[in-house]
This record gives structure tokens, C-alpha cells and sequence, in this order.
């Protein structure tokens, strides 16, 4: 076994994370679940969703035989949504084909499956001997071993896999990643392989890995009609691919009046309007700011029923399929 495994496996057992509600189990649905909802998400946050989900979905068989919308419902607020759809999407192929795929190249075919957490999965689930590179295992083999570029790190991780133990090695890069190797002021002092790190003994922790020069992130605005009438409120599901893909959302106003636009578009004559302090949102690659317009409206023609819109009352609506902006939104109204 490379020495490096070794420290860490041994680390890991005495001071690694061992409480975490998809430990414990070699359940491929519960670990995959996790899996899933980890990516790009911190631990903590996941933590909430993951027993809310397990609860209502306990198997595979009850997570395929959902909604769209039962399923984004519980996603709400835990962002990235295209996962929580990706779940819908695989859970019903392998119901199809009978059993839980075991290999990390199988399980890799499954939507929204990356090699890293398809190397997870196959870890802890089968005792696959499989690869994670996620960011933070990136972070800890750059500044660890001063290399850098995904074949190089590819071809590393690889050479690094112990014979056995695979569960507690991949759980260990995970922690030793998540808990120590971090990116801002890691805590070498109790990091198990500080004495073999390229960037501690040279001084380079600040510069490995190297940053991604980033830009400022481009501001996009967007106008939210707020329209309420007798204690319910019009929302809107968006389109299946793109920003809050399948949720409920506001309308927004594309061009005109809100009156204008209401009465028009949304067949609502609205007797009063008032805008709404203004709230911004951010995400990977943009930021977007939100001007509320809360629009009373005096009458509904036929028209506002139209397919892919629903008036809710606000309870049921700030417990729907929302995203969060819309339910911090929602709770205010009522």
C-alpha cells in the first residue's frame, strides 16, 4: 500500500468525519443520493435535505414512481436543480433495468453522475477501487505532490489507490479536503502527510493550486410581478432547461406597465401596484438582481388560467416547488 494511503486510512479512523447520515451502509441508493446532492454543496447544508428526501423517498422504487414536482419540491432551496431532475431521470432507468449499476463506468451513464461521483459511489457502495478527484482531493494532490493538470492528477490518483481499505482512503481524502486541506488557512498542524507536502516545505501553500483568473461576474436584472388576489398568488412554472428549470417562480415583466402587462399578458386587471425593495441573487456565473412588484388585482379573466400557471394560496405556494428567492418572497406576503 503507498505510504500516502497509509497515513491517511490511519488518520481517517481516529480522526476523520464518522457521523454523517449516509455513513455506515452499503445501500448504492442512499450513498448515491448523497452523492448527488454533495456536488458543489457544502456538508452542512446537505445534511437537512438528505434526511427530508430519504424520508419521503426511502428506495429507489419510491424516488422513480414520484413527480417532477414532488421531487423539486424537496430540492427547493438546495440549488444546482438540474440534479434533483437528473435523480427523477435515473432512478427511473434503473428501475428499468432491474438493479443498481456497480461499476464506476455503469454508474458514470446514469444523468447527472461525474467520474468523481461515480468513483464515490463505486467506493462505498461495492468496494470499487475507483478514483475521486473531486476539487478538494485536486487541492490536496497539487499542493501535496506540486502537481497540477487533470492527466497528471488523473494518472496520480490512480498510482495512489490502495490495495484494500478503499471505503476509509476515499472517505479520508474527502475529510483531509473538506476539514483541513481547505482553501483559505488550512490547517497543516494537523494535516497526517504535512511532512512529505511539496507546497508546506517550500512555502507555496497560498500559491497551489493555482487560481483561475476570474472576472467579475456579470449583473442581469429581472422584474417579478408579486400579483395577489383574495389570499392567493400567481406563479409560474419555467421552462425545463435553464435557470430554475421545472420550478414555480413570479412572472416577470418583459416589457410595458405592470398594469399594462397584467391585464395583456397574465388577463388580470390589477388596481394597485407597489414596488418591493430590490434582491440579489447569485450564482455560478452570474448575479441577478430582482425588483419585486407586488400588483393587487381587482379581477382574473379566463385567460390567467392558462396551462404551465396556478393560483395558490400562499401557504400552499411558499411550499411548493419554489426556488428560494421566491419562497423568502413569498413568506413576506403573508
Amino acid at each position: 500500500m503507498p505510504e500516502f494511503a497509509q497515513k491517511l486510512i490511519f488518520w481517517q479512523r481516529r480522526h476523520g468525519r464518522h457521523g454523517l447520515p449516509w455513513q455506515g451502509t452499503r445501500d448504492p441508493y442512499r450513498i448515491w443520493i448523497a452523492e448527488i446532492m454533495l456536488q458543489q454543496t457544502q456538508v452542512a447544508a446537505v445534511i437537512p435535505y438528505y434526511e427530508r428526501f430519504l424520508a419521503r423517498f426511502p428506495d429507489l422504487r419510491a424516488l422513480a414512481g414520484a413527480s417532477e414536482d414532488e421531487v423539486l419540491q424537496l430540492w427547493s432551496g438546495l440549488g444546482y436543480y438540474a440534479r434533483g431532475r437528473n435523480l427523477l431521470r435515473a432512478a427511473r432507468q434503473v428501475r428499468e433495468a432491474g438493479r443498481f449499476p456497480d461499476t464506476p463506468e455503469a454508474i458514470e451513464a446514469l444523468p447527472g453522475v461525474g467520474p468523481s461521483s461515480a468513483a464515490a459511489i463505486a467506493a462505498f457502495a461495492f468496494g470499487r477501487r475507483a478514483a475521486i478527484l473531486d476539487g478538494n482531493v485536486k487541492r490536496v494532490l497539487a499542493r501535496c505532490f506540486g502537481i497540477e493538470g487533470a492527466r497528471p492528477q488523473v494518472e496520480l490518483a490512480q498510482r495512489l489507490l490502495p490495495r484494500r481499505s478503499i471505503e476509509t482512503y476515499t472517505q479520508a481524502l474527502m475529510d483531509l479536503g473538506a476539514t483541513v486541506c481547505t482553501r483559505a488557512r488550512p490547517a497543516c498542524e494537523r494535516c497526517p502527510v504535512a511532512q512529505d507536502c511539496v507546497a508546506l516545505r517550500g512555502g507555496r501553500i497560498g500559491e497551489l493550486p493555482a487560481a483561475r483568473k476570474r472576472g467579475p461576474l456579470p449583473l442581469r436584472r429581472s422584474i417579478w410581478l408579486l400579483l395577489l388576489h383574495k389570499g392567493s398568488v400567481l406563479l409560474e412554472r419555467r421552462p425545463s432547461v435553464g435557470v430554475w428549470g421545472g420550478l414555480w417562480a413570479f412572472p416577470e415583466l418583459v416589457s410595458g406597465l405592470p398594469e399594462v402587462f397584467c391585464r395583456k399578458v397574465l388577463g388580470c386587471d390589477v388596481k394597485q401596484s407597489q414596488r418591493l425593495r430590490e434582491i440579489e441573487h447569485g450564482f455560478t456565473h452570474f448575479r441577478l438582481n430582482i425588483q419585486p412588484i407586488r400588483c393587487q388585482v381587482r379581477k382574473i379573466f379566463p385567460r390567467a388560467e392558462a396551462p404551465g400557471r396556478i393560483w395558490l394560496d400562499l401557504d400552499e405556494a411558499s411550499r411548493a416547488a419554489v426556488p428560494a428567492p421566491v419562497r423568502t418572497l413569498l413568506l413576506g406576503l403573508a
